[in-house]
């Protein structure tokens, strides 16, 4: 049999969204698709697995079986996709899937059960009624089963033409539900090109802590993990929404990820990664947070209501927000603060924020000030327009660095440089790449202050910083002004006149061609 390619199971993938597009919001669906291929997947590898152990001891069915107790994950027989496909005729399809699922996250409860005791699979009702009606339900779940069960999605390793095929497949999936539903989605989901960019600019060395605290479905968090270049590395992350977090869990297993630590949580009220009661620190931090949260913050203990943990960031008991508490109504310098706590005495982090944290006040201005004071922003990246989804406002990237080298900042005005789409602008190859190589010289004292390319990158002193009152907006410092080309009114004026000359002809014509009418 060929090997199965990357495009062969995202057309595939793609295909069984088909049984419910249309009828259900994407926001709804993706979680039942990128289940069933979770599912699938652990299923087929444990078919592989199974079929090397039969073969390995003569068909000793008993020492197979043993053997298959030591794998990465358990599967037990009713909680085997080929069991649900062999059901698939039944009345009880969907309670039947929930079983599955249910015991799957018993058989490996160190894996997919978070510390608090929630499985990954809590939010998502196969037997739901947002499925439609019982007969429509039942349809719908045999469809997606036997989409499923194509050939093309046989996703067992032996078959498969690359290692990280299925993670491709998640992502693929996770990008379309992104596209498709809009900012309902695009909240979980950060651009593959944003992620490269953020990954190469925060570059982890070998042994690093990388830290994602709002890591959605997990995709940058894995992007800054390739980009250590070997296998020595731990990844760290925190998600506040329940049905995104098991999406997190799923794509690091997905990824061969098995011991990324994902926590569910606000990371702002309850930050879950610590050590005993500190929070723990990390060689490098990326996110991309909320742009500008409301209601962030303070929350108050409501009579009867034991789910609402009463929580000031004026008394954070980690002392995040000492540089200043920012604006209830706008929670971006929060999550920045949380940040740069987070990171250890020579650690670097990247984060996409909107251009108002650049230059707003009050109290987001006196943190700004701070924060530039200590010398710890390196540099200001601004991005094209109409890059995430769910929203065209253009945004920025702000890189901390707890090891600067210079009392120096970097300002990159990187607006223009994309690959225009119907949808979503993209950036380019080599856009990353002018921008990661840009920094790089920076990083490395090779840039002096001033204008290092004309109209995209500035290099600014820390007199210049505070001479504009610790505005960081870009285009203070890099000039993009283009001046319009000189108008020539003689030849304006020329072809001004030919115009009205051909407008007198048609006109004569018109004319001629309604005294033939009126005959």
């Amino acid at each position: 049999m060929n090997k199965i390619t990357q495009k062969d199971i995202n057309d595939a993938v793609w295909k069984a969204c088909d049984t419910f597009r249309g009828s259900i919001d994407p926001s709804v669906y993706k979680d039942y698709v990128l289940t069933m291929l979770f599912l699938k997947y652990l299923s087929d590898v444990h078919d592989d697995k199974m079929e090397g152990y039969l073969a390995k001891y003569n068909g000793d069915l008993e020492r197979a079986k043993r053997a298959m107790q030591h794998e990465r994950f358990i599967v037990p027989e009713h909680s085997h996709f080929k069991f649900l496909y062999d059901s698939r005729n039944e009345a009880n399809i969907g309670e039947l899937i929930n079983i599955a699922l249910t015991d799957l996250e018993e058989a490996n409860r160190e894996k997919l059960y978070s510390e608090d005791g929630a499985g990954i699979f809590q939010n998502i009702d196969f037997n739901s009624s947002k499925l439609g009606e019982p007969k429509d339900k039942n349809q719908r779940l045999k469809t997606l089963l036997i989409d499923f069960n194509s050939e093309k999605l046989d996703l067992r390793p032996s078959h498969l033409g690359g290692a990280d095929i299925i993670g491709g497949a998640y992502e693929f999936l996770i990008a379309n539900f992104a596209s498709d539903a809009g900012k309902k989605a695009g909240e979980f989901f950060t651009p593959a090109e944003v992620s490269t960019l953020l990954a190469k600019l925060t570059k982890s060395k070998p042994g690093s802590r990388i830290c994602d605290p709002t890591c959605g479905s997990g995709s940058l968090l894995i992007k800054a993990g390739n980009e250590v270049g070997s296998d020595n590395f731990s990844l760290y992350g925190q998600e506040a929404n329940g049905s995104t977090w098991a999406l997190a869990v799923m794509n690091m297993f997905l990824h061969g990820f098995d011991n990324a630590t994902i926590r569910w949580g606000d990371t702002i009220r309850n930050p879950k990664l610590k050590e005993g009661d500190q929070l723990m620190k990390f060689d490098t931090v990326v996110a991309n947070p909320p742009f500008s949260l409301d209601k962030w913050g303070k929350v108050e203990d409501k009579d009867g209501d034991k789910t609402t943990i009463s929580y000031d960031p004026e008394t954070d008991k980690y002392n995040r927000f000492w540089r200043g508490v920012p604006p209830k109504s706008k929670g971006d310098w929060a999550f920045i603060s949380h940040m740069i706590e987070t990171l250890n005495e020579h650690g670097k982090a990247g984060v996409v924020v909107p251009h108002g944290v650049l230059f707003r006040g009050s109290s987001e201005g006196k943190i700004r000030r701070k924060t530039i004071e200590e010398n710890l922003l390196e540099a200001v990246i601004g991005l094209p327009a109409n890059l995430f989804f769910g929203t065209g406002i253009p945004a920025a990237i702000l890189v901390f660095n707890k090891q600067k080298t210079s009392n120096n900042f970097l300002f990159i005005d990187a607006s223009k440089h994309y690959e225009s789409a119907k949808n979503q602008n993209k950036l380019r190859e080599s856009d990353i790449e002018h921008i990661v190589n840009t920094y790089r010289d920076f990083a490395a004292g090779k840039l002096q202050p001033g204008v290092v390319e004309d109209k995209y990158s500035y290099v600014a002193t820390a007199d210049e910083i505070q001479e504009n009152d610790f505005n960081l907006n870009i285009p203070r410092y890099v000039d993009t002004f283009e001046e319009e080309a000189e108008v020539d009114i003689v030849a304006v004026q020329q072809e001004i006149d030919k115009l009205e000359d051909e407008l007198m002809k048609v006109q004569a014509e018109i004319n001629q061609y309604l005294k033939q009418l009126t005959v």
